[in-house]
């Protein structure tokens, strides 16, 4: 049996389709998964030992060289697929990008979403077994592995995350990085400031306080990690209103990234893709969530914190909003310090 998981993006989405290998794996241990992902994500599955073959999708690479990489990439990938003769195909992503080569590898039997469950209608032209979400699925991982179960009815397996693999040389590394910082102590947090919509952000200044009072109250030293050269700067903040105490992490790979998260004894961010790796490996959590939904997005079960903007309108998925501030400050820096403490409280480390 040859199975292709679409799942091509984002991070944190890739993150929470996971569970699915799981689930198939218990179902049917002699099943061959491959998995089709946007070149940037697929550093964090290749290698994973559920997998048999990673697909590199170039899409975004091809549309800045044109329309004609456009072509030629979708084209080569396409035969490819082909040539591997699924059995089936589990489109996880529902949208027009996924469905078009759900539709052209050649599987006969296309699983995917119903109408109420796809992010964009044509998708549904693009699968032949479309899977009606019920309120047990709320949760975005429950969701992909609802259409697992419709393929594979027999399965047991129900994982909240992950499993998730690092390699050695990407622990090894982290522990050299970490070494280099003098920072070999029992209690390793982790901060992450950015995420891909401002209305999900918590304010700089909120993360500045609490960075400052993890310093000069609990003798800890937090580690800033970020993406982008915004989020860089805001890294860069935070670590001032420090005094320098708090450590700027080096971007690495997304394997080292993932090595960092893993080796951490807690993780706190917002809704984006280091806490969901995070959860994926076990790592403790300390989540915050504003416009999107903590019960459906957020980390599960007892290592996990979600706190929840208490604002009525919350969750809103909305990318501007004129209460954006209030929304932000709504979370207080007392209650992510108050989840911080209760997380290292409950490992022993304070």
């Amino acid at each position: 049996m040859r199975v292709l998981i679409v799942k091509i993006s984002a991070l944190g989405d890739v993150v929470h389709a996971l569970p699915v290998l799981a689930y198939l794996k218990e179902a049917h241990p002699e099943i061959k998964i491959d998995w089709l992902v946007e070149e940037g994500f697929a550093p964090l599955i290749e290698g994973h030992p559920m997998l048999r073959r990673v697909y590199r999708l170039g899409l975004k690479r091809w549309r800045r060289e044109g329309w004609r990489s456009v072509l030629a990439g979708v084209k080569s990938t396409v035969h490819e697929l082909r040539n591997e003769r699924y059995d089936m195909v589990l489109d996880l992503q529902g949208n027009c990008k996924s469905g078009l080569f759900t539709l052209l590898c050649g599987a006969p039997r296309r699983y995917g979403f119903s109408f109420s469950g796809v992010r964009e209608w044509p998708n549904l032209l693009a699968t032949n077994r479309r899977v009606v979400l019920t309120a047990a699925d709320h949760h975005i991982s429950d969701r992909s592995l609802a259409v697992a179960r419709e393929a594979f009815p027999v399965g047991n397996a129900r994982s909240a995350a992950g499993p998730l693999h690092v390699t050695p040389q990407a622990r090894t590394a982290v522990e050299k990085q970490l070494g280099s910082f003098n920072m070999n102590g029992p209690s390793l947090v982790v901060l992450q400031y950015g995420t891909t919509w401002e209305t999900k952000l918590w304010p700089l200044d909120s993360w500045q306080r609490l960075a400052r009072t993890l310093c000069t109250e609990d003798n800890l030293r937090p580690v800033l990690i970020w993406g982008n050269e915004a989020e860089r700067d805001a890294a860069e903040a935070i670590y001032r209103a420090t005094d320098g105490q708090a450590v700027i992490w080096p971007r690495g790979t997304l394997q080292e990234l993932a090595a960092l998260l893993e080796r951490a004894d807690l993780v706190i961010g917002g809704d984006t893709g280091p806490i969901h790796i995070a959860a994926a490996l076990d790592t403790p959590t300390v989540s915050i969530f504003r416009v999107t939904d903590g019960s459906r997005n957020g980390p599960r079960g007892p290592l996990h914190i979600r706190l929840q903007s208490p604002l009525e309108c919350s969750p809103c998925l909305q990318k501007s909003c004129p209460r954006d501030a209030e929304c932000g400050h709504s979370i207080t820096v007392n209650q992510v310090l108050d989840a911080t403490r209760k997380q290292l409280k409950r490992q022993g480390q304070q």
